[in-house]
């Protein structure tokens, strides 16, 4: 059981960089625009998630839990997808099939991790777990991969 408050302690942290005033609504985006000294830090994961679920996360239903990691999750595909595509139109024909190998093998980790939840959880409770994970880890694949496209950009 601590193991499982610890996960989720974790999960659901914010740091300063995720504070959002009440008049803007804080993205992807504008956290990793205002953190862009710092551009291969985890400080934005949870920037929209964590608001939507809410300080105590047993009053949202699982699935308005999901609900929001989910949202949050697309907005981190649109990064990937973005910093994906402006390195292949930048690299050299050898490293982009490195790229897209390196990709596919991401994929089936982030897919046979998250999916290990549920093979641990089982029931309801692995559903926030797996959407928590595949946030987490697209997020942080995204942030990854958006390093080396702002490299490659600034070398231009």
């Amino acid at each position: 059981m601590r193991f499982l408050i610890a996960i989720l302690a974790a999960a659901l942290a914010c740091t300063n960089a995720q504070a959002q005033s009440p008049k803007i609504k804080a993205s992807v985006d504008s956290c990793l625009a205002a953190t862009k000294a710092k551009p291969n830090t985890d400080a934005c994961i949870g920037v929209t998630s964590n608001p939507c679920i809410g300080p105590d996360e047993g009053a949202r239903r699982d699935s308005e839990v999901t609900a929001c990691l989910d949202d949050e999750q697309k907005q981190w595909d649109k990064v990937l997808n973005a910093s994906y595509q402006a390195l292949l139109k930048g690299l050299e024909p050898e490293q982009q099939t490195r790229l897209r190998e390196m990709q596919r093998v991401w994929l089936q980790s982030r897919a046979a991790t998250c999916g290990f939840y549920y093979d641990y959880f089982q029931g309801t409770m692995a559903n926030p777990m797996i959407a928590n994970g595949m946030n987490r880890e697209t997020a942080r694949r995204a942030i990854f991969l958006k390093g080396f496209a702002d490299d490659l950009a600034d070398r231009k």
